[in-house]
C-alpha cells in the first residue's frame, strides 16, 4: 500500500483536480454521462487557477483521489463578522476506494485552518446526504438561516 499526502494544490494539478471535479459532479448529480460546455469548463478551469480558492488534494502515487476546496468572499461587515471575511467549503469528494479513512476530514481541517489563519469569520457549505455526517463531526452545524434567490439560465 503506497502512502497518502495531502498537500495544497498548485498549477500543476489543474488537469487532474478539474478531472475530479468532473467526477463527483457527476456522482453528486447521478447523471453518468454528463458533459459540460467549453464554457463550463473554462470556468471551472479559471477558478481554479485563482486566488480566489484553495484547494487542498490527497495523493497517492501520481493521481489526486481526494479534494476540498475553500472560496473566499469579502461582504460587508456586520456585528457577528467585523472584517466582512467568509468563505465556503465546496468540492469536497473522495473516490470511492477511498472513503471512510479520515482523508476528507483532513483535508477539510486544512481548508478551514487556512481560513482562520486569513481571518475568515464564517464557513458555510452545502452539504450532501452522504457528506453531512463529516460536516457534523467537524463541528458546522445545520442552519435554516440562509434564503436563495436563484436565476434559471435560459439554454
Amino acid at each position: 500500500m503506497r502512502t497518502i499526502d495531502f498537500r495544497k494544490a498548485d498549477v500543476n494539478d489543474l488537469e487532474l483536480l478539474v478531472e475530479l471535479r468532473y467526477e463527483m459532479l457527476r456522482e453528486v448529480n447521478h447523471i453518468e454521462n454528463l458533459n459540460f460546455s467549453d464554457d463550463f469548463m473554462r470556468a471551472t478551469e479559471n477558478y481554479f487557477s485563482s486566488d480566489k480558492q484553495s484547494t487542498y488534494i490527497a495523493t497517492e502515487g501520481k493521481g489526486i483521489i481526494a479534494c476540498a476546496t475553500i472560496c473566499y468572499t469579502d461582504v460587508m461587515p456586520t456585528f457577528d463578522h467585523p472584517n466582512g471575511r467568509r468563505a465556503r467549503i465546496m468540492n469536497v469528494y473522495t473516490r470511492n476506494e477511498y472513503r471512510r479513512r479520515g482523508i476528507a476530514f483532513r483535508l477539510l481541517d486544512m481548508a478551514v485552518q487556512e481560513a482562520e489563519f486569513r481571518g475568515v469569520t464564517e464557513i458555510s457549505l452545502d452539504a450532501t446526504d452522504d457528506g453531512r455526517e463529516l460536516y457534523i463531526s467537524y463541528g458546522f452545524k445545520p442552519s435554516d438561516e440562509y434564503m436563495v434567490l436563484t436565476f434559471d439560465k435560459e439554454d
